[in-house]
């Protein structure tokens, strides 16, 4: 069955730590993440905290990718969630990923806005459309290099 949307939940661990503190690197991550995946980007809004830590998202023309971080634990949650047939959120994911230099990422896909037979709307989790892991789950755990 077709989803509507896919969000991936995604944990980075052991990022670097001055890449999560630094808002500007941050939200210029997430931009070049949202057009790795052919996403149109619309609008930014990031913030830094004091003293560390960054949020922010990308709002783009398929939906969003959000951040908040953790440099103090060298840790990152992020949000991509795409709709349409021409993005590829996965790519997005390991972009991201790549570029805050995570050893770790633990991934959960949802395929959202899924109709049964009397057009109510649900998700399911786990069920990948696209970079697959056979026998994965609901979770993916990778060693980024």
């Amino acid at each position: 069955m077709k989803a509507l949307g896919t969000h991936i939940i995604v944990e980075l661990s052991d990022c670097n730590p001055r890449i999560l503190s630094d808002v500007d690197q941050v939200a210029s991550i997430l931009v070049a993440a949202a057009k790795a995946a052919h996403a149109e980007v619309l609008q930014t809004a990031f913030h830094r905290f004091s003293p560390q830590g960054v949020s922010g998202v990308v709002v783009i023309a398929e939906s969003h990718l959000s951040i908040h971080t953790w440099p103090e634990y060298g840790y990152a949650a992020m949000d991509i969630y795409t709709c349409g047939e021409k993005t590829e959120p996965w790519k997005a994911c390991r972009l991201a990923a790549a570029e805050f230099q995570a050893k770790q990422m633990l991934t959960t896909e949802v395929r959202r806005g899924m109709p049964d037979e009397y057009g109510v709307y649900s998700h399911v989790v786990g069920k990948r459309s696209s970079g697959a892991v056979p026998g994965a789950k609901n979770r993916k755990l990778a060693v980024v290099r």
